[in-house]
């Protein structure tokens, strides 16, 4: 009682978390139940009859659903290669800027696109990928190229998607490793210029170990989503031309689930990525745990 009347206003900041976690997290888990029901909003989730592992019986007979989950690995894979570093590669870079001036303007303008909306986002990028008055037309002619619709053919779905998740979220993803980098010793770098060291071996002998165990925390929380799209940004981007590639677990989720109110079955595919996305979290920790000799790891 002393700690907690000592540290009373840190208590009372951590309720508003501990609340929101319970009330969005841990609460919505009872609906899992309908998973293994036929649920019919008018019974409720307890008057809705059991139906075992029907539905999830019925998911993996289903042959959309392995498209969908290939699209959704290779969406998700390629963010994981070419997303993933974007971030790590500009946080090295800003660091290495001397201009004060010129490192906070860079900071600002790449952290703009972050909080605009992705019907905003995807707006834009359809009116630059336009094959007729896009940006991106107009470089093509003036090369003497012909324009290429890239929202309307299905090979190039998935780098557009990757490309502008890139664009958006680059600057805001790179607060973390730009203020793991802050956070380095300068005697660190001094020793190493004194010792003859360049820029170069600098950045890779002192910048990128010492930010390691932050990388190694955010690859193991990208992992716990691996099975999950940009829901916004692909529904606001696909169309019928590019479902082949682009259609994920997400969209189908909203098309089955909301517009065809099979509740149940798409419940039962929430409660799959989900078990999919711990597996690929534990495994992940463990990994690195072992590699880094138990240095690192989220526990």
């Amino acid at each position: 009682m002393k700690m907690l009347l000592k540290h009373r206003e840190l208590f009372a900041l951590y309720l508003f978390a501990f609340a929101f976690f319970i009330v969005f997290k841990y609460g919505p888990i009872y609906g899992v139940l309908i998973a293994f029901k036929d649920f019919r909003v008018i019974d409720g989730i307890w008057g809705s009859p059991w139906v075992g592992f029907k539905h999830f019986e019925e998911l993996f007979q289903n042959a959309d659903f392995y498209r969908l989950l290939k699209n959704t690995l290779l969406l998700n894979l390629y963010m994981l290669i070419f997303a993933f570093p974007a971030p790590i590669v500009l946080a090295l870079m800003l660091n290495e800027i001397r201009s004060r001036f010129f490192q906070r303007f860079v900071q600002m303008t790449m952290y703009l696109p972050h909080f605009v909306s992705w019907v905003i986002m995807s707006g834009l990028v359809i009116y630059f990928l336009s094959p007729t008055t896009g940006v991106i037309a107009e470089i093509f002619g003036w090369f003497g190229a012909k324009p290429i619709f890239f929202l309307g053919q299905k090979e190039y779905f998935r780098p557009v998607v990757v490309a502008s998740a890139i664009l958006k979220d680059i600057g805001w993803s790179s607060i973390i490793y730009f203020a793991a980098l802050s956070g380095i010793s300068p005697e660190l770098h001094e020793s190493a210029t004194i010792d003859g060291a360049s820029r170069w071996q600098r950045i890779l002998r002192i910048n990128i170990p010492s930010i390691m165990p932050t990388v190694a925390i955010m690859f193991i929380l990208n992992l716990g989503s691996f099975l999950s799209a940009n829901f916004e940004q692909v529904i606001n981007l696909i169309n019928p031309v590019t479902y082949e590639t682009g259609d994920v677990i997400d969209t189908y989720v909203y098309r089955v689930g909301l517009q065809q109110f099979q509740y149940s079955y798409t419940a039962a595919i929430g409660l799959f990525k989900s078990l999919v996305g711990l597996v690929l979290i534990l495994g992940a920790n463990f990994t690195v745990r072992r590699l880094s000799r138990g240095e690192n790891g989220l526990w």
